[in-house]
This record gives C-alpha cells, structure tokens and sequence, in this order.
C-alpha cells in the first residue's frame, strides 16, 4: 500500500482498545475505534479501512451481523476477536467470510504479525496484474474479486472466490481440506476443518450450475478433498 493503513478496531471494552490502539499506531498504523457494532458499520461505511478488527460479542448489533454486512459489499480484511477458545465461533467466524480469528486473552505481539500477515495477504492481491483464469464459461480474477459464468457477473464471498480460484488455478490436483484451509485462510486450523471447507465448495457449486456441460467441475475425490476436474476432449 502507498498509504498508511487504516485499521478498524471494533471492541465494546476500553481496556483492551486502549491496548489494542497503542500497540497498533506504535507500529505505524492509523487506528479507529468502535465500541457498538453498528457504530461500526457506520465508520465502515463513512471511511472504508484496510482492515478491521472485530469482536464478537457487542451492543447495537453483534460481530457476526457486522460480518454479514460487510461482507455484502466488500472484501475488505476482518479479523474477528473472540472470547472465548471456542471451535464452533471460529467455524462460524470462517464460514460467514472472516479472514482470521485471535482468542482472547491474545499477546498483542501476535496480534501485530497476524494483522501484518493479512495486510500483506491484501496487498498482494492488489498488485497483481493480469491474473485471470478461464475455462469454458468461466472467467475469474483474483485482484478484482470477479466471478463471470455463462456471460453474468456472480457474486461470491472473498473465501469462496478464493477457494474456487485456488483449485481452477491448478487443475487436476487433489487437495485435502486441510491444505486448502491452510492455503486460502493463510494458517492451520485445528477446528473442524472440514466443515469449513465443505460449506465453502457447497456454496460455489451451488453458483455454479450446469458447469459439468461446460467441461469441468468441482469435484470430490472421497476420502482425500477436492480437485478442479477438466475434462480432456
């Protein structure tokens, strides 16, 4: 980015924005703060940040339905704060379009590198030139966040889109669920992977109908993941 980061953070408890704020502008970052969720949505929708860091649990509207929202329109970097280590609000977080949690009590020092890692995950999506893929019907682009099928824009979450991308962009190789949680969410996840990702692949396929026709498919190889299957004519 050619410009200071603008980080949002979302978090109905002073202490921990206080520390949050102080941590992140130390690091150079220009920092907002937010205590109600639909505060939130608002400076969301007045200033758009590079990130935003956003707690579940808040009055107005919760974390998750500031998710849903934002997620609407934007592919904007959220990553979601939750109190508690608890596997079923990190599932919840990724399937509705989150791109990392942190569990509190969180050391801000890793904090620091997995919002690094998501601006820098960010960043290189916006540089990249032309990184269309296409297959019959099918066109995708990565940077623009643009799915076109059979002629129409369709809209996808940034994780779908992502996903889908990941396996067109090496078609006819099999990945387990693990390694394309590991490889679109950036790190592992010791959750149930696996209905992460199922979601995800059920989500695409669902956009995707009649794509067989087409000459390729998402496809499940059993006991091991999924694969982009194109048929060889």
């Amino acid at each position: 980015m050619n410009h200071t980061p603008r980080i949002l953070l979302v978090d109905d408890d002073p202490s921990i924005r206080a520390l949050v704020e102080l941590y992140l502008k130390k690091e150079g970052y220009e920092v907002a703060t937010a205590a109600r969720g639909d505060d939130a949505l608002a400076d969301f929708r007045r200033n758009p940040p590079d990130l935003m860091l956003l707690d579940v649990m808040l009055p107005g509207i919760d974390g998750w339905q500031v998710l849903k929202a934002v997620r609407k329109t934007s592919a904007l970097p959220i990553i979601m704060l939750t109190a508690k280590d608890d596997t079923v609000d990190k599932v919840v977080g990724l399937e509705l379009g989150a791109d990392d949690y942190i569990t509190k009590p969180f050391d801000p020092k890793e904090m620091l590198a997995r919002v690094k890692a998501v601006l820098r995950r960010s960043v290189i999506g916006e540089e990249a030139q032309d990184d269309t893929l296409s297959y019959p019907a099918l066109s995708l682009s990565l940077s623009r966040f643009e799915v076109l099928y059979e002629g129409n824009r369709v809209e996808m979450p940034p994780k779908e889109l992502e996903v889908l991308y990941y396996l067109a962009s090496h078609p006819g190789q099999v990945f387990t669920r693990e390694q394309l949680l590991e490889q679109v969410w950036g790190f592992d996840f010791a959750g149930d992977s696996s209905r992460t990702v199922d979601v995800h692949i059920k989500r695409v396929r669902e956009k995707l109908p009649g794509r067989t026709q087409h000459g390729w498919d998402i496809a499940t190889v059993w006991g091991v993941g999924y694969k982009f299957d194109v048929n060889k004519q």
